[in-house]
């Protein structure tokens, strides 16, 4: 049987941890299991323990990714199997996603559904928009973006992690590298469930993160397309000027017109330099 290292990042979540980890221990009992307290403040760590899971310990909050990489550091297995600790996904569902993985995938996620899925409306719009700037800079249907159920290799991801987000968006981040570095990455339905707890992500700060640390993966693997979207936006600005310019017949349209379409011009160039360097230097780094 494979071998894998089963990582639960976890923050104060004493009160829904102890079931995950007992049917995680029942369904599969060779697997290292290690949970990553990230500065709990309640009784984490010692329900972990126990348990019987490996318990690493942070001193302070130190975020989602930072967690998962000390894991991954220390798992004694390549394979990762990367889970949340509040009892939102179905330990059932890794054997499904371990199946997969194992037809030669370099990363399978788990991609949600249900009720508790859809979460509340506020959430809607910041999922939609980072889903459709991650479609459209991979070329790729994107099921779910974020999904915390997943299973990689460590070795293809270590040599990332100075790219990957320490926070909430660790999973969007490697999602968005794998993708654009060529990997192949797919998807297996498993119903998301009602987590014990309330969640501990804030919607506004943790949306504006994610599309920080997005732009960045895009702009260091994927330039060109950053820059097409902006230019696009400037000449779609730049049609709507003009397009004013003829209902009122005001100059001033005109000029900004003018302007917004030279924004685009030069957008477009910089995105042509941006990929011909990108591509001097991979070349120099292959040979």
């Amino acid at each position: 049987m494979t071998s894998f290292s089963i990582l639960l990042p976890a923050y104060n979540e004493e009160h829904g941890i102890a079931p995950v980890l007992r049917k995680l221990f029942k369904l599969y009992p060779h697997a290292e299991i290690m949970v990553i307290d990230d500065g709990s403040t309640d009784r984490t760590a010692e329900v972990a323990r126990r348990e019987g899971a490996i318990v690493i310990t942070h001193p302070a909050n130190a975020g989602y990714g930072k967690s998962v990489k000390d894991g991954m550091l220390l798992a004694k297995n390549d394979i990762i199997v990367l889970t949340d600790a509040d009892g939102s996904y179905a330990p059932e569902n890794i054997a499904e996603l371990l199946k997969t993985f194992e037809q030669g995938f370099d990363m399978v996620v788990g991609a949600r559904s249900g009720k508790y899925y859809r979460g509340s409306f506020f959430k809607m719009p910041a999922r939609l928009l980072l889903k459709w700037l991650v479609e459209f800079t991979t070329g790729r249907h994107i099921p779910d973006i974020n999904s915390g159920l997943r299973i990689f290799r460590k070795s293809a991801a270590i040599p990332y992690f100075p790219d990957l987000c320490q926070g909430f968006s660790f999973t969007t981040t490697i999602t968005l590298i794998f993708l654009l570095t060529g990997k192949y990455v797919t998807y297996v339905p498993a119903l998301y469930l009602k987590r014990v707890g309330r969640s501990k992500v804030r919607i506004l700060r943790d949306s504006f993160r994610t599309l920080q640390y997005v732009t960045e993966v895009i702009a260091t693997y994927n330039p060109l397309k950053l820059f097409l979207l902006m230019a696009g936006c400037l000449g779609l600005l730049a049609i709507a000027c003009v397009v004013e310019f003829f209902l009122i017949a005001d100059s001033f349209f005109l000029l900004l017109g003018s302007i917004f379409l030279i924004g685009a011009s030069l957008m477009f160039g910089m995105g042509l330099l941006a990929f011909r360097l990108k591509r001097s230097d991979a070349f120099h780094e292959r040979a």
